[in-house]
């Protein structure tokens, strides 16, 4: 029996990874860009795409300390480890799961991506090294990555398969579906296959097209999964379809949403969608030492608690709440100032998404 979630589908009892994933509760260990494999659907930014970085969620990776300090902020309940393909880099990525199991303890649950046919002995270490989950990628029944399936089920690792749903490859899905089936697999997840800036030449110039003006979801990928399951109902491994939408309007915003309680300031304000909103202003040029004159200035002339401002030093701006800003757009007036509403991202990157000035 096809069950729903939200706008997911799934047969059978969905992997522990997609559950805690579902709540925004993973933390996205990216361990290397490096890949051996040139998929053009590939999805990568060019500043991930084949350059040996390391990122948790959105923040750059130095030290244990930043993914520790990601891992904190979104009170993470496990991890993904992704890349490129994180098996280039072993050492680095059994470093990372001992470290995670080792400052979250064992009910922290990490699955690991990979489309290599990695060994017994090496599935054996990253086992042992605290590995919960494996996910592979292949796109037929005949790839050698097989042989590393049927290794990573004989070691009782959780063992799925994660694949695009390109659009009429039905058959195939459902010839995957069956044989990790009959060996003895735990799951196959189907991925609504998604636009991006750095694929979409090539999903043109193979005639896929955007499902709608309002995604970036690709036309018939969705039906091509929903049909293969539909012929798939009697076999005993989970499958699972994870669409586009489930991943920006409930996977993310939870996230968002667990990331904003954490790194909040007393000012800002949580959105629906897990973004902060705030006043801010800025000075016509790049002078912080007039911000901090301006700021100090601000605080004794209003008596206003000091809690509700924060100086920006690195995008020279006084950020504060946007009943505050309202308040001096109207009381404080100067040439050189302009006052805004901003929305951004409680992310590292602090993307902002909308800005409104008040005159």
């Amino acid at each position: 029996m096809i069950k729903r979630f939200y706008s997911n589908y799934y047969i059978g009892e969905l992997p522990k990874g997609c559950k805690i994933c579902s709540k925004g509760a993973k933390l996205v260990l990216f361990v290397t860009g490096v890949c051996n494999r040139a998929c053009f659907y590939c999805p990568l930014s060019e500043k991930r795409r084949w350059k040996d970085v390391v990122y948790a969620n959105e923040r750059p990776v130095k030290s244990f300390d930043d993914i520790l300090e990601e891992a904190r902020l979104m009170k993470a309940r496990g991890a993904g480890i992704t890349g490129g393909e994180p098996y280039l880099r072993f050492e680095r990525t059994v470093k990372f799961i001992k470290f995670l199991k080792k400052k979250f303890g064992e009910e922290f649950h990490i699955h690991m991506y990979t489309a290599s046919n990695i060994s017994r002995e090496k599935l054996k270490i990253l086992k042992d090294s605290g590995l919960d989950e494996i996910r592979y990628h292949l796109l037929n029944t005949e790839s050698e990555v097989w042989n590393s399936i049927y290794d990573a089920i004989s070691l009782e690792l959780k063992t799925g398969i994660e694949i695009p749903a390109l659009p009429n490859n039905e058959e195939t899905i459902i010839e995957i579906a069956r044989k990790l089936n009959d060996i003895g697999g735990d799951f196959l997840n189907i991925n609504e296959l998604e636009f991006s800036h750095t694929n979409a030449n090539e999903l043109i110039k193979r005639g896929y097209r955007l499902k709608s003006m309002r995604s970036y979801a690709v036309k018939n990928s969705r039906e091509t999964a929903l049909n293969a399951m539909k012929k798939c109902k009697n076999v005993k491994i989970c499958i699972h379809f994870c669409s586009s939408r489930f991943k920006d309007t409930v996977q993310l915003k939870n996230r968002l949403r667990r990331m904003a309680r954490s790194v909040k300031k007393p000012f800002e304000k949580i959105s629906d969608d897990g973004l902060l909103i705030k006043g801010i202003i800025e000075i016509d040029r790049n002078d912080i030492d007039m911000l901090k004159e301006i700021l100090s200035y601000i605080i004794n002339r209003y008596k206003f608690d000091e809690k509700y401002f924060y100086l920006n030093i690195e995008k020279c701006r006084i950020e504060t709440s946007v009943e505050i800003v309202r308040y001096l757009s109207r009381n404080f007036r100067r040439r050189d100032l302009k006052y805004y509403v901003i929305e951004e991202y409680p992310t590292y990157d602090r993307i902002e998404t909308e800005r409104v000035e008040i005159s």
